[in-house]
């Protein structure tokens, strides 16, 4: 019963995930200004990080497979990761006009959440819900 609500937990933040990066960044940097959007992204990424590392990592606790559960404890530790130190980079790098900089942490941090998105797709197509 409770691995189900892990599959839940993992469901929604794939939908979050998503979200995001389908509908709700490319509207941001389309109708806001720069500077509003930057303003914006700024303040919305250390929230999606932490929500979606807690969420994870109740997730974890709730997994009935080792493999799910260690899979989704690393997914958290990324998100933590991002949260505490990535961003704060990205924002540096930014302030300080370091473009390459800026570039290459940026690469980094839409990287790491496309594989950690990838995971919560494995974990949701090899649940015994989904067959």
């Amino acid at each position: 019963m409770l691995t189900h609500f892990s599959d839940l937990i993992v469901a929604a933040n794939a939908g979050i995930m998503l979200f995001f990066t389908v509908a709700v960044a490319p509207t941001i940097f389309a109708v806001l200004p720069q500077e509003w959007a930057s303003a914006y992204v700024r303040s919305f990424f250390p929230k999606y990080y932490l929500f979606l590392g807690l969420s994870t990592a109740c997730a974890a606790a709730l997994a009935g497979v080792p493999l799910v559960q260690g899979s989704l404890v690393a997914v958290a530790l990324v998100f933590f990761l991002s949260r505490f130190w990535l961003t704060p980079q990205v924002n540096r790098a930014r302030d300080n006009r370091q473009g390459r900089r800026f570039k290459q942490l940026h690469a980094l941090s839409v990287s790491l959440n496309v594989l950690q998105l990838a995971v919560f797709v494995w974990i949701l197509a090899k649940s015994p819900g989904a067959a």
